[in-house]
């Protein structure tokens, strides 16, 4: 379940997982000028804006212990049963959740009732299982992000389009992508605690692959093998924003 899920990883969610100011322009570029919005998945805060009538859902009490002072009221709740009305927004928002939820097409299915529109910051896993780091380093966590296929959700949304959020080299928000030209940030326990995609994993399955990781970078290894990333300013690492209604 995401509660346990997040009661388990999320304690540093606020110093490791800052929003990043590009993402979230491409995002409310996508939600456009509508007031209020529903947060699916809202965890500590990221992506919101003060300036909505926003209201946060979060099934685990650890997130919404560190949204901020003055974030959006919160209700503790799941995603595949919303506690509220039909057509109650304008727009239901969900970032970097849909993954792990309990019932992925109850949760869409959900944010469609409660909404006019939905906005979902997701990623393809076909292309997001092709990074670096779990092909040499982590191959444990390859197939995670299929708890959520990208066609699926479109398919469930009645999604009107698709847009690729490229991640920038020097990425505010710490998801397991964002590190792909800043490898040493995978050593950072911090960093990995933050992320379910290596936080899900027994240490057996992670901590061999990051002292190779480190080895590599000590000796040059990994930089010669990616020196076509270092001269790259984004990528598309698979983060996708699908747009319905």
């Amino acid at each position: 379940m995401a509660e346990t899920r997040y009661d388990a990883i999320g304690h540093d969610y606020t110093s490791t997982r800052q929003a990043d100011p590009r993402i979230a322009g491409q995002i409310w570029a996508a939600i456009g000028d509508a007031d209020r919005i529903v947060n699916v998945g809202a965890g500590a805060g990221s992506y919101e804006r003060a300036d909505r009538t926003m209201v946060a859902v979060e099934p685990s009490a650890v997130m919404i212990n560190q949204r901020p002072v003055g974030a959006a009221p919160a209700v503790r709740a799941g995603a595949e049963a919303l506690p509220f009305p039909d057509d109650a927004f304008d727009v239901a928002l969900a970032s970097m959740t849909v993954h792990h939820w309990t019932d992925l097409v109850q949760g869409l299915r959900e944010m469609r009732r409660v909404s006019r529109r939905q906005v979902v910051f997701s990623f393809d896993p076909s292309v997001h299982d092709s990074s670096w780091v779990f092909n040499e380093y982590v191959p444990a966590a390859l197939g995670q992000a299929y708890a959520a296929p990208l066609e699926v959700v479109v398919e469930a949304l009645g999604a009107t389009r698709v847009e690729v959020i490229p991640v920038p080299a020097d990425c505010t928000d710490g998801f397991v992508i964002a590190f792909w030209r800043r490898p040493h940030m995978y050593l950072d326990p911090s960093v990995r605690a933050s992320n379910s995609a290596f936080a899900l994993l027994d240490d057996a399955d992670v901590l061999p692959g990051m002292a190779r990781l480190a080895a590599d970078l000590t000796d040059g290894s990994w930089a010669a093998r990616h020196a076509d990333l270092l001269s790259k300013e984004s990528v598309d690492g698979g983060l996708r924003l699908i747009i319905a209604g």
